[in-house]
């Protein structure tokens, strides 16, 4: 199970432990606080703990005292228990047992930050923003849940089983899923290939193998022949600053500046130049595409390619992380991160939307706001300071504050939504079940198709799946009518995304998944004003318009 402690970000952002740029950690203790301070301090917590109206323990007032220290800092600085950091370092640096979900608390309920692709939860339908509400018969809402009693809930070893009740908005009461905890994976590239001559990178994370699976991705595409590369970076939180580092060092040549840091202790101030090393596609066109989900490391190689021409970027405004937090060891093994320094793209912006006196509340609203008013529908809408307007290497004009905008504006598609009955069908496992049953009856399937590519190009539902769907639908009691067109096109998405996934792997059902990517199919159209991109460095606003019309 992947688990996240983030209780700074609001319930629409996938964000999880590799939002923090983690580029300084030292092992020390810090500093002894001298003086009257501490024995303040000290005396507060001996007299809560012998006058209280009930008993509480010296342990619990440590950690209150911290985590109210915390709250009055900002939203990225934070304390770690023990058991959160040592999870999360088995998470960055290798693989874990359980449900698959970032999580985070907030006003005492458990909410889903994302499910990890490929998990258990993902496969059964569980989505960001869904609220766990029982676990186990357990009503877990509005009970001062901690971070540890999630993880202790919800982490088990592979097949075991978990129940949970979920709140999601806009549906009639609670979604039950019975989960079967399974190894998670955690590859930073679950796909990379050829979409017509065009190569395509979807990059999920900046863990420590994230750079490796990267280059790996781009020598392999280059190898078969592309006319260019998009690099998907939508929902990516971000993660190491090193990582990030290396990635953007692979577009640029040597000598150019990726990022630089500024802080109030010298270690905080760094620079990070590209140079020979890595260079698996300093030329080529390249598209990277953002979305308000792709924050702190994926905003570092977005504002890098950006500021230099090297990229088109093409989505909607990204999150907007500019700071760096370093991370220092209590000895427990616990953990303190601490906002560190600021950091800047090449042209001198820092895209770090406002938080100094600003509350937490409001800062975790933000991102909902561009909902609400619109912003992702309509580029008009995204307000653009004055005050902080830089240029790129040729003179175009970019802006810094509150994250990176799009060179190519792309609303947030909102045509072509999956019928509640197909997403409940997802929710009670039937399409799982109904794939595991047809391939065991028909074993001839796993020789039958080469590659991912060809099956997503090839293989329809046949009246034996649907057949096979009928009948694992009614034997978990769904009330719901599939035989409305519409309704029976998303279960056979549905149904040929799980057999591929089965069959040939992530890569399979990812294939199948990008058939309803308007975002990605409009991208793909844009190939040619990358090309001019990096002939020129500038963009024909009415090119593009054409191409995305076409």
């Amino acid at each position: 199970m992947k688990l996240r402690w983030v209780g700074w970000i609001g319930a629409v952002l996938a964000v999880g432990l590799a939002f923090f740029l983690l580029g300084f950690r030292w092992r020390e203790g810090p500093q002894k606080v001298q003086g009257d301070d501490l024995r303040k301090l000290q005396l507060i917590i001996e007299l809560v703990e012998r006058f209280y109206y009930r008993p509480i323990t010296q342990e619990e007032l440590v950690r209150k005292a911290i985590d109210g220290l915390f709250a009055k800092l900002d939203p990225h600085s934070f304390y770690i228990p023990r058991e959160i950091q040592q999870q999360e370092e088995a998470e960055m640096s290798g693989g874990f047992e359980g449900i698959g979900i970032e999580f985070q608390i907030i006003d005492d309920t458990i909410q889903v930050v994302a499910p990890i692709r490929g998990g258990p939860s993902e496969l059964l339908g569980i989505q960001s923003g869904d609220r766990i509400v029982e676990i186990d018969g357990r009503n877990v809402a509005g009970k001062g849940i901690t971070n540890q009693e999630v993880i202790r809930l919800l982490r088990g070893r592979k097949g075991t089983k978990v129940r949970v009740k979920i709140y999601r908005p806009g549906e009639e009461g609670l979604l039950e899923f019975e989960i079967t905890r399974d190894k998670i994976p955690l590859h930073a590239v679950p796909f990379a290939g050829k979409i017509g001559e065009v190569g395509y990178i979807r990059l999920t994370r900046f863990s420590e193998t994230s750079h490796e699976e990267f280059r790996k991705a781009v020598l392999d595409l280059k190898r078969q022949g592309v006319r260019g590369i998009i690099l998907d970076l939508r929902g990516n939180p971000g993660g190491y600053l090193h990582i990030a580092q290396r990635i953007a060092d692979e577009f640029l040549p040597e000598g150019r500046k990726i990022v630089y840091t500024q802080g109030r202790v010298p270690e905080s101030n760094s620079t990070y130049i590209a140079t020979s090393y890595y260079n698996s596609y300093e030329k080529g066109p390249l598209i990277i595409m953002i979305s308000p989900y792709s924050a702190s490391a994926s905003e570092i190689i977005a504002g890098a390619t950006q500021d230099w021409d090297r990229a088109l970027i093409v989505g909607q405004r990204s999150f907007g992380k500019g700071v760096v937090q370093t991370q220092r060891y209590l000895p427990d093994s616990s953990a303190v991160r601490i906002t560190f320094s600021r950091y800047f793209t090449p042209s001198g912006r820092c895209i770090q939307k406002p938080f100094e006196n600003v509350s937490n509340e409001v800062y975790e609203r933000e991102i909902r706001e561009r909902f609400e008013r619109g912003e992702l529908m309509d580029e008009d809408k995204i307000t653009l300071p004055e005050s902080l307007k830089y240029v790129t290497a040729s003179g175009r004009v970019v802006y810094g504050g509150g994250g990176i905008i799009p060179d190519v504006f792309l609303p947030l598609d909102t045509t072509d939504r999956i019928s509640p009955c197909a997403r409940s069908a997802q929710s009670k496992n039937i399409y799982l079940l109904t794939a595991q049953a047809y391939i065991q009856n028909n074993p001839q399937l796993r020789n039958r198709y080469q590659s991912a590519e060809e099956f997503a190009q090839n293989f329809r539902v046949d009246k034996e799946l649907w057949g096979l769907f009928e009948r694992k639908a009614k034997e978990r009691g769904l009330n719901c009518t599939y035989t409305a067109d519409s309704v029976r096109r998303d279960v056979e998405w549905y149904l040929r995304a799980f057999v591929g996934r089965l069959l040939l792997g992530e890569e399979a059902r990812i294939r199948v998944e990008m058939e309803r990517d308007a975002e990605l199919r409009k991208t793909l159209r844009l190939m040619p004003l990358a090309e001019e991109l990096e002939q020129t460095g500038r963009i024909d606003k009415n090119r593009y318009k054409a191409l995305l019309s076409e």
